[in-house]
């Protein structure tokens, strides 16, 4: 089983970017089917982004033309790349992975999560 941990998150200028990166122990990486979640205070976790092992990819209607996801197994990592950021999309964002074929069903009940990584945009 692969462990993750998130980086890149900070503060940022509305219309700013950031690079969110989470690094995989193990060597079963290029398995996995990755993905981004975020939850923002008082809401539930909602889905972000996700990536397959065959780099097929979902995104999530409000981030579509502005984050963009990617993996690189040589590293063991995948990434969000987020441009255009909004106050909307502050949140905690959470890297997840699962053995299984890609559903978004399927990674909303991951089999392994990150401790997560702290996202401020302000106005």
């Amino acid at each position: 089983q692969v462990q993750l941990q998130e980086s890149g998150g900070g503060l940022v200028q509305a219309g700013g970017s950031l690079r969110l990166s989470c690094t995989a122990s193990g060597r079963t990486f290029a398995s996995y089917a990755m993905a981004w979640f975020r939850q923002a205070p008082g809401k539930e976790r909602e889905f972000v982004a996700a990536i397959s092992r065959y780099s097929a990819i979902y995104c999530a209607d409000s981030v579509k033309g502005r984050f963009t996801i990617s993996r690189d197994n040589a590293k063991n990592t995948v990434y969000l790349q987020m441009n255009a950021l909004k106050p909307e999309d502050t949140a905690v964002y959470y890297c997840a992975a699962d053995p299984r074929p890609l559903t978004i069903a399927t990674m909303r009940n991951a089999e392994v999560w990150g401790q997560g990584t702290l996202v401020t945009v302000s106005s």
